[in-house]
């Protein structure tokens, strides 16, 4: 019962978290990687070992490309992204590439994504996460619509399956705003993030993970009220949401804490393409289950108290 009865803190630290993150996304802005603001991917192997990464930062500052990011790849390659490349620029390119000719090395492919395809797929990004977000909805609201506090003789509620619907819409929101501010903000600052198509799989990866972990702890509170209304036990909505939510403690954070292992250790020995994946992760893995706990269940009794109070009044 320590959260339910503590939920008031709990909302204003997820208030302010939230709030936070939407001011780092308009402060500092968000990063685009190339895939969306169209530029240049080129691919190089070198072929007797590559050279420090600072070497090619240290050039390609000196020349104005723009916004630039270089990713090691395999044993002795490189991916650079850049702005889009006129044949002048392109040239200049892989002459600090070679390190003014002192290194070789084989390109094994070069991409112009156009301003016009990284809209397009930007659009295509948000569509996808407003799908996945409607789905995640429909199936909670479908799920639970046989769950109805005005049926359970022994318990003062009125949730219906929309409150569960709403609910999640709620969490989920929370889980895709924190772990893009957040980025933002570590992008500014900290790392050299940019907002890409690995970001979007991460972002579409926790919804997953975080509605699992929100329906989990609802399903319990859907067998524990059953199971009050079965042994006639007249327990309070709060004081069963309490309970399903001590029920589940144990599981929900074991389970965190195990994928957070792996997601760390991919950030840390995964190789520089991941970590800005399994940073965005790791993020959304705290915050997918801080909102299932401590924000889904608490706010699960509330719409159930003013459903109450509205229909005294």
């Amino acid at each position: 019962m320590f959260i339910i009865k503590h939920r008031i803190k709990f909302f204003i630290f997820s208030s302010i978290v939230v709030l936070f993150s939407i001011f780092s996304m308009f402060f500092w802005g968000l990063n685009l990687g190339i895939e969306f603001t169209g530029g240049s991917i080129i691919e190089i192997n070198y072929i007797n070992g590559r050279p420090d990464s600072t070497l090619l930062t240290r050039g390609m500052e000196a020349y104005p490309f723009g916004t630039f990011l270089v990713q090691p790849t395999g044993e002795d390659g490189y991916i650079i992204r850049t702005k889009e490349l006129s044949s002048e620029g392109r040239e200049a390119l892989l002459t600090i590439l070679s390190i003014g000719g002192e290194k070789e090395f084989t390109e094994e492919r070069y991409s112009l994504i156009g301003p016009s395809m990284g809209g397009e797929l930007m659009k295509k990004a948000w569509i996808a996460v407003v799908l996945v977000v409607l789905g995640i909805i429909f199936f909670v609201a479908y799920a639970f619509r046989k769950v109805s506090g005005s049926a359970l003789t022994h318990v003062e509620t009125k949730t219906s399956s929309w409150h569960y619907g709403m609910i999640a819409i709620v969490a989920l929101l929370h889980d895709v705003i924190v772990p893009t501010g957040i980025f933002a903000f570590l992008g500014s600052r900290f790392v050299d993030a940019q907002i890409d198509i690995l970001f979007m799989v991460a972002i579409l990866t926790i919804l997953g993970y975080s509605v699992n972990d929100t329906i989990i702890v609802f399903d319990r509170v859907r067998e524990n009220l059953r199971k009050n209304q079965e042994l006639k036990l007249r327990k309070s909505f709060e004081e069963t949401v309490g309970e399903s939510l001590s029920q589940t403690y144990a599981r929900s954070i074991n389970t965190s804490l195990t994928t957070l292992l792996v997601v760390l250790a991919l950030y840390f020995i995964g190789g520089a393409a991941t970590q800005n994946f399994a940073l965005v992760l790791a993020i959304g893995v705290v915050a997918g289950t801080y909102s299932s706990l401590f924000l889904a269940a608490p706010l699960l009794t509330l719409l159930g108290r003013k459903s109450v109070a509205s229909d005294k009044r």
